[in-house]
């Protein structure tokens, strides 16, 4: 892209023109996304955000500036540098805060029951209360019936 085509993009782009947003989008998004891909090594972290994700919140922090008059960029290669640098500190900040005491996903474990599988701790439908009274039904059934009946259930 020629350096008079991107500088009038980009003043097109500060007075809130969405073609021009989204031929900046077109065009730079593709490169974008492979370089923070490139940089989204972790695959915990991999679990918690998408490239998509850092890819429009960084277009979005850009546009928002641009249109606060904070860049002056004159050649794509520039802006090019300006996103990837973006995304670069985007993935740093993801990383660190990912990492925090608090949200640290090399703490979380899967909890499994006795017979290994998964239990979903998150599940609204299996809270303690729900599990007690699941329980006493299962026992109520068990108890009413016959001793063929209950080999039956069993198999």
């Amino acid at each position: 892209m020629a350096a008079v085509a991107i500088t009038e993009l980009l003043q097109r782009g500060r007075t809130g023109d969405a073609a021009a947003a989204e031929e900046l989008v077109r065009t730079y998004e593709p490169e974008l996304r492979r370089a923070i891909r490139v940089r989204l090594t972790d695959a915990r972290l991999r679990r918690l955000v998408d490239s998509i994700d850092i890819c429009q919140s960084v277009l979005a922090g850009f546009f928002v500036r641009t249109a606060a008059g904070q860049y002056d960029i004159e050649t794509s290669e520039e802006l090019l540098r300006l996103l990837v640098t973006m995304a670069r500190n985007r993935v740093i900040d993801w990383t660190r805060r990912s990492k925090a005491d608090r949200r640290d996903t090399r703490r979380n474990v899967s909890l499994q029951n006795d017979d290994g599988q998964n239990i979903d701790v998150a599940s609204p439908s299996a809270g303690p209360v729900s599990v007690l009274v699941n329980r006493e039904l299962i026992e109520t059934v068990r108890n009413r019936l016959t001793a063929e009946e209950l080999q039956l259930m069993e198999q």
